[in-house]
């Protein structure tokens, strides 16, 4: 059931993404009247947050691979620090 939840949540995250590029193409255009521009900032922001919860919440599942020096290997928790 986990997998089903984060296939929803990456479904829900592409949906979120894709509403967020129409809202800004929409923006850039300019035809859009005072209140619509500030409805569509303000959704784009809720929009914003959710896609960056949805992004930390990824990272915090994501593991590496490291192999020990005796040759075996495990996953440990991504780091910032091991990407360098």
């Amino acid at each position: 059931m986990a997998g089903e939840k984060d296939t929803t949540s990456l479904a829900d995250f592409e949906k979120s993404l894709d509403e967020l590029e129409k809202l800004v193409r929409d923006l850039e255009q300019g035809e859009l009247s005072l209140e619509q521009s500030l409805t569509a900032f303000e959704r784009g922001v809720k929009l914003t947050r959710e896609c960056q919860q949805a992004l930390k919440s990824a990272e915090q599942r994501v593991d590496q691979l490291v192999e020990n020096s005796d040759g075996t290997l495990e996953t440990r928790p991504f780091s910032a620090d091991d990407a360098d």
